[in-house]
């Protein structure tokens, strides 16, 4: 097949690397020192979500007790120690941006985690497997909005039609299918179904080069297809 495939882009979190559990953990502490049980119904806005949103979600369900700064503040000292001692690269994660990189396709790293955990992570993974990264605070807003993927295309110099976004969570494939990317699915703490564009998958080792350049070739169906910058409500939080 022709190379339809410009690029790939790929979250970290429960993506890559086997840190979404982590971070999970991280706010179930800092929840539990507000006083807080996390329920099901907490996930849609805490898996995938940026520091502060998930901050502002657990400030708002202490009835505004606890100040939005120290909780954000405090749920990145815990993440960031917990990724400090224990990242590890999840199944097919390395064989796959091995093959990337002797397909010559370039690739991204898209992340709704800050810099520091960022770069803890790039310094497992190899920071020059990707040629442009993208963390959570240098864009002006981060998933479920279209911006970190955006950046991630211009730094590449490539289309969003000829890209896969490869995502786990609602946030981040808002995210990208806002930015109108083709998305390759592995969920990790939560269900996702189907859609255009869009294929589910049980893990990494099930993704090869041709099952992403024939992601790539399948075009958007035409003009009228979502602009980049509108995430509705439904979209971005929450469907599994």
């Amino acid at each position: 097949m022709p190379d339809a495939l410009q690029a790939v882009l790929f979250d970290m979190d429960g993506t890559l690397v086997d840190t979404e559990r982590l971070w999970l953990r991280a706010v179930e502490e800092e929840a539990r020192a507000l006083g807080l049980d996390l329920t099901d119904a907490d996930l849609p806005h805490v898996v995938g979500r940026a520091i502060e949103d998930t901050a502002a979600h657990l400030v708002a369900r202490t009835g505004g007790r606890a100040g939005p700064a120290a909780t954000g503040a405090s749920l990145e000292n815990r993440f960031t120690h917990l990724v400090r001692g224990a990242v590890t690269p999840l199944p097919g994660a390395e064989a796959l941006l091995r093959a990337l990189a002797s397909a010559g396709v370039p690739t991204a790293l898209v992340s709704a985690s800050p810099r520091p955990v960022v770069d803890i992570v790039l310094s497992v993974l190899g920071g020059h497997r990707f040629t442009a990264t993208v963390a959570a605070g240098e864009t002006l807003r981060t998933k479920p909005f279209p911006d970190p993927y955006e950046a991630a295309l211009a730094a590449l110099g490539v289309a969003p039609a000829a890209c896969v976004a490869v995502e786990d969570s609602p946030a981040g494939i808002a995210s990208a299918e806002a930015a109108r990317c083709a998305v390759l699915a592995v969920p990790s703490l939560t269900a996702v179904r189907p859609a255009p564009r869009r294929t589910v998958v049980g893990s990494l080792l099930d993704v090869d080069v041709a099952l992403l350049r024939g992601l790539a070739a399948q075009r958007p169906a035409g003009p009228d297809r979502p602009r980049a910058g509108r995430v509705s409500d439904e979209r971005a939080g929450g469907e599994g």
